[in-house]
């Protein structure tokens, strides 16, 4: 059989984020501190959703979905970060991990790409037709929208991770990025990968665009009705729900751009970006979620008195 079709790399090795070898300890307390607070951010958002009454709506059920791909979103970096920067070894990943991580973490940020797409819709239709919104979002229509999502991403994580994974992988090992990302692991393959990039490039910016252009249509339609509403409560309220998720869009997408759609990319500059989009995105929806959302507050200090009678 002929070797050069075949993967003999077992493990690969992740050189992790570009630091002063000093400074790692330092590193490690703040990543720690950030999943921390990430986990605990977004668990909190479920738990108050869960409970609340008074959230039991579409928007807070979408909410829910972002909190809980956040959550895996993270862990499926998070770690394996903090063990490069504590461990001599700690940037060794086998051949099958890279391969799993490779595809949960695309899986995740696929789901998260549609989510806001339809968090957008979402939004647009509970300020152009109020009255019919209950209606046209029930429960099982958002159970199904939701659970198109997950399967989108699936879907799409499934055929870059199967781009990626045919090609034989003969030496060298060495990944120049902290996780298994498609573009730092096709530079290690034994054949031509032409082929595989464009149609990655094309996959993950034919999905950034489609969803960004889905997003900016939502938003103008809702920033036409908005105009539209008579009292400036009314505008206000509207304005700040849309804002906040504006905010979260922007801490996704525009990272997405950077990494996968900017010609002559680099692997330092990547890396730094996707710390963003990885480690502090995740952590920032659940403080914009609860920070500039009244209704989550309030639902926070229910929960809070409720304790205190428990």
């Amino acid at each position: 059989m002929d070797r050069k079709n075949e993967s003999i790399v077992t493990t690969f090795i992740l050189t992790g984020i570009p630091h002063v070898p000093e400074l790692g300890t330092t590193l490690f307390g703040i990543f720690l501190l950030i999943y921390i607070l990430t986990l605990v951010g977004n668990l909190l958002i479920l738990l108050v959703i869960k409970v609340d009454s008074h959230l039991h709506t579409p928007m807070y059920y979408f909410l829910a979905n972002l909190s809980f791909i956040d959550m895996w979103f993270s862990t499926v970096t998070v770690p394996k970060i903090l063990m490069t920067l504590i461990s001599t070894d700690g940037g060794a990943i086998s051949f099958h991990g890279c391969v799993a991580q490779l595809y949960f973490f695309y899986a995740l940020a696929n789901t998260e790409c549609f989510l806001f797409v339809l968090m957008s819709y979402d939004r647009y239709l509970a300020i152009t037709y109020p009255l019919r919104y209950t209606t046209m979002m029930s429960g099982k229509t958002c159970a199904i929208l939701a659970g198109g999502t997950w399967l989108s991403g699936i879907v799409h994580s499934t055929a870059e991770t199967t781009l990626t994974f045919r090609l034989p992988y003969c030496g060298p090992n060495k990944i120049e990025h902290y996780l298994c990302d498609a573009p730092p692991i096709l530079k290690l393959a034994c054949a031509d990968t032409s082929v595989n990039e464009m149609v990655i490039f094309v996959n993950i910016g034919l999905l950034v665009c489609v969803c960004s252009f889905l997003i900016f249509l939502s938003y103008v339609s809702i920033v036409r009705a908005v105009l539209k509403i008579r009292t400036a409560e009314g505008r206000h309220k509207a304005f700040q729900t849309c804002a906040s998720h504006c905010i979260v869009v922007l801490c996704f997408f525009v990272p997405c751009v950077i990494i996968y759609l900017r010609p002559g990319s680099k692997n330092v500059m990547d890396r730094i970006v996707a710390i963003f989009q990885t480690v502090i995105t995740p952590l920032m929806n659940s403080l914009v979620y609860t920070l500039r959302n009244k209704e989550v507050k309030m639902a926070l200090l229910r929960l809070k008195d409720r304790g205190k009678f428990l």
